[in-house]
């Protein structure tokens, strides 16, 4: 047995352990959505802003580019003032963030975006908020982004923090 093959199997072997040992079967029925994941982990408040709401979105193809078209739901909160709850995700180092995203669901790496577009708002608080694990209530002037370079959706400004959200409990 060459040298190469050798390496190769006994790699597999050190991987077979820990993959074998991970549940990787997906649902007949699919993963959820981000916004039926969020729903079943925080459940819809009054007064609040769904994120079924903001689900209300959809690419589409519009001079040789593709753009976001709103429910008329999402663009009747444009420039309103309205509640948000989700999770924070920081955009800066520090205790205290006074620009940051909140997500449908909760980060799981300090890399990625847990989420896509229609389940992020950026937020731009009226002063830093101070960060946490746990899902929180906010509170500004919303606003519907239709040309964003950054590919945000959503933006909410003078943002301040309401609130706790209150986790669904299994």
């Amino acid at each position: 047995m060459n040298a190469n093959r050798l390496l190769v199997l006994a790699v597999a072997a050190l991987c077979a352990g820990p993959a074998a040992a991970l549940n990787t079967g997906v649902p007949g029925s699919g993963l959820p959505t981000a916004t039926d994941y969020s729903s079943a982990i925080l459940p819809e408040r009054p007064g609040v802003v769904s994120w079924k709401t903001l689900s209300q979105v959809e690419p589409v193809k519009q001079g040789g580019k593709m753009v976001a078209e709103f429910g008329k739901d999402v663009l009747a909160l444009d420039r309103k003032d309205v509640k948000v709850q989700g999770f924070m995700i920081p955009l800066d180092i520090g205790e205290k963030q006074k620009r940051f995203l909140i997500s449908a669901v909760p980060p799981h790496c300090s890399f990625c975006l847990p989420v896509g577009p229609d389940a992020i708002v950026e937020v731009v608080a009226k002063t830093p908020v101070a960060y946490t694990f746990d899902p929180i209530v906010l509170s500004g002037r919303f606003a519907v982004v239709k040309n964003d370079p950054t590919g945000v959706l959503y933006r909410l400004a003078d943002a301040i923090r309401v609130d706790a959200a209150a986790p669904a409990l299994k």
